[in-house]
């Protein structure tokens, strides 16, 4: 297992945090659509290539999710993008999961699908270069939901997705994420997260998972977007820790946030205020994905002359979130980006 240890440490390496490159079809060609960029699979791996061959990528990324498609690309010399991404210092990552499907006899809840057959595709992703990689489960928060069952089955099918990574060499990330999306408070992300983490560590325990060798990916805790009632930086990071605290067991190396729909702005700024009441039991850095991309994809717009300009962007995005996971990030370094 010390391969898997390794690995999961060099993802949460000092200064550096993963960028989630693992949209789906769907999921792109929204964010294309919003800017009039056509959803082809050309500008996807140019807009790809564009992130992967950023000067200076390892200086602040440590890791990059890739989606099915994309772990097959090539880069403009050839070069398959895991490649790519070696050379630059940078372990390439896959997300393995098909998407959260609803759970039968559970209205309002889901179950994340792709078990079946996941063995043999861990086995082909591990040929094609990949080190680590990734499964999301769905938590929604409603006026009935989530019910323990619904969140059982999800914990239930993390364990599973671990083991059978662990099993090829993968480190496997955990992403229970509770969604941001509804009306509730503080409070009730907090209630609902710690229900979930339990029950998720619950079951790592009960399969036997390594958790030196793996990572955690949760949502931060924090109201509902629809909520009359936002917190301050300092209470997200606050309650976000003493959380983690109760629950987390300090064998998991690190703590790779989602940004969860936050701006940019405020997903690193939250990171921050978390750094700066350390020191902590893990690393806690970032997973982010429209967070660290949102103002490299608005610079290049689907232009071959904007690269260089999308480039800038995103090192910037990424050296603010590096500053973050020191407690270093300072507001006049988004005036510097800007």
């Amino acid at each position: 297992m010390t391969d898997l240890h390794a690995t999961a440490r060099a993802l949460v390496a000092p200064s550096k945090g993963i960028l989630a490159a693992d949209e789906s079809l769907p999921t792109i060609e929204k964010r294309f659509a919003a800017l009039g960029i056509d959803n082809t699979e050309e500008n996807r791996r140019a807009y790809r290539q564009l992130l992967f061959t950023a000067p200076k990528l390892g200086d602040a990324v440590s890791g990059v999710i890739l989606f099915d498609e994309t772990i097959r690309q090539n880069a403009d010399d050839g070069r398959p993008f895991p490649e790519v991404l070696q050379q630059e210092g940078v372990i390439a990552g896959i997300k393995v999961d098909k998407g959260a499907k609803p759970l039968a006899c559970a209205p309002g809840e889901t179950v994340t699908e792709g078990l079946d057959g996941l063995r043999e595709r861990l086995q082909e992703y591990v040929r094609l270069g990949a080190r680590f990689a990734k499964w999301r489960a769905v938590i929604d928060i409603g006026d009935l939901i989530p019910t323990r069952h619904g969140i059982a089955v999800n914990a239930h099918a993390l364990a599973r997705y671990a083991g059978l990574c662990q099993e090829v060499g993968l480190v496997p990330i955990v992403e229970p994420e509770v969604l941001m999306d509804g009306a509730h408070t503080i409070e009730r992300c907090y209630e609902v997260t710690g229900t979930t983490l339990h029950m998720v560590f619950d079951e790592l325990h009960a399969q036997r998972i390594d958790l030196e060798g793996c990572l955690l990916k949760p949502n931060m805790v924090i109201a509902g977007k629809k909520s009359s009632t936002q917190a301050g930086v300092e209470q997200v990071a606050e309650l976000t820790v003493k959380l983690l605290r109760t629950v987390v067991p300090a064998a998991v190396p690190g703590i790779v946030f989602l940004s969860g729909g936050q701006s940019p702005e405020a997903a690193t700024a939250h990171l921050n205020a978390m750094n700066a009441i350390g020191p902590h039991p893990w690393a806690l850095s970032f997973s982010y994905g429209r967070a660290l991309q949102e103002p490299a994809l608005r610079a290049w717009g689907g232009k071959p002359e904007q690269i260089e300009a999308a480039q800038e962007a995103f090192r910037l995005r990424a050296e603010c979130n590096a500053a973050a996971t020191r407690g270093a990030y300072q507001p006049q370094m988004e005036r510097r980006a800007a």
